[in-house]
């Protein structure tokens, strides 16, 4: 993992600010980071995105139903950075 989330908030629709423990801080739309099937259709609705919270274990976000992002695939979208092989999975668009 190259940085963990300390911080997350909705910023309405489906956008996050996210700060990273190395002092990156950026916003995400999560419309062009999942696909929004499976555990991750709940993230069609922003009222639901909006329910973000940080998980500190994972130094990642996490919804109430368990979805959960990679944060080094959040975090090279911040720095415009390539994805980490490997680091995807299936949800990335």
């Amino acid at each position: 993992m190259l940085a963990a989330i300390t911080e997350a908030r909705s910023l309405g629709g489906h956008r996050l600010f996210l700060r990273f423990d190395d002092g990156t801080e950026g916003i995400v739309d999560l419309a062009s980071v999942v696909r929004f099937e499976g555990v991750f259709a709940a993230l069609r609705d922003p009222a639901y995105v909006a329910q973000v919270t940080v998980n500190r274990e994972l130094g990642t976000v996490v919804w109430p139903n368990g979805a959960d992002l990679c944060p080094d695939v959040l975090h090279a979208r911040i720095c415009g950075a390539a994805i980490p092989a490997g680091s995807g999975g299936a949800a990335v668009a």
